[in-house]
């Protein structure tokens, strides 16, 4: 079992989840926002950046609504996931990004996302 703190970060989104879920799942729309270049070779996904390159390989996923992903050099237990919720009363599309962090780099991760989420509604004109 990992050290690692689980956390859970909320994002309102002007999007279909059909949309959206183009952006987190393939290494096209991944490329437009997560990383510099991504290529996939049946489950495992290469994301690069300037001078770095991180394996993950997709260890779950239901079309439309979520997709998981672990990094593989790291622990077991520890993912990241990005989950699509449509609220059912509003039809408000949010996605929920789950990620785990050492105690001391919560705060950096939790940065992190909010600006790739940023990069990402950016990018879909959400």
């Amino acid at each position: 079992m990992s050290d690692k703190i689980k956390f859970d970060l909320e994002f309102p989104i002007l999007s279909s989840p059909a949309f959206l879920y183009q952006y987190l799942s393939t290494p096209d729309g991944l490329s437009e926002w997560f990383a510099d270049n991504v290529n996939s070779r049946s489950d495992v996904f290469t994301f690069i950046w300037d001078d770095s390159e991180e394996q993950a390989k997709r260890i779950g996923y239901k079309t439309n609504e979520k997709i998981r992903y672990k990094w593989m050099n790291d622990e077991d237990d520890v993912y990241f996931e990005f989950r699509i919720e449509v609220d059912a009363l509003t039809k408000d599309v949010s996605l929920i990004v789950t990620d785990f962090a050492d105690e001391d780099e919560v705060d950096e991760s939790k940065m992190f996302w909010e600006n790739q989420i940023a990069e990402l509604k950016h990018t879909i004109g959400a």
